[in-house]
């Protein structure tokens, strides 16, 4: 494995553990400026409409897996093709799990950290 492998799988693993922390700014400095998601039934959005949905989750508390099937580095570029499973436990509410596929590009930065950059998350409610 290569350091550039070896940091964008540290990537994922800080972004699971920040998440199920609720560090909500560790996740944010994951991403890059420009960076777009791709969700189901939404138009694509920015690090700022993450951050907002991210602020009005509350008190949710998040736990889940990632499963790396694929990695590819190409240069300043990446992608790997993921399989996450989460469930999402809002206070005094019934818990929501959902799970499937994301395909994620993430770039290597000037800083020389690897940040994503687009995500096309295909996760749906079980």
């Amino acid at each position: 494995m290569t350091d550039d492998e070896t940091a964008i799988r540290q990537v994922v693993e800080t972004w699971m553990s920040a998440s199920k922390a609720g560090d909500h700014a560790t996740v944010l400095s994951l991403m890059t400026e420009d960076v777009i998601f791709m969700v189901p039934g939404q138009e694509p959005f920015g690090k700022q409409a993450f951050a907002a949905a991210s602020k009005s989750m509350g008190d949710t508390r998040i736990e889940g897996s990632s499963e790396i099937l694929e990695l590819q580095v190409l240069g300043d570029w990446a992608f790997l093709r993921n399989r996450i499973d989460m469930t999402a436990f809002p206070p005094g509410n019934t818990p929501v799990r959902r799970s499937g596929y994301t395909l994620t590009l993430l770039r290597k930065e000037a800083d020389g950290r690897w940040r994503l950059a687009r995500d096309a998350n295909l996760l749906t409610q079980r």
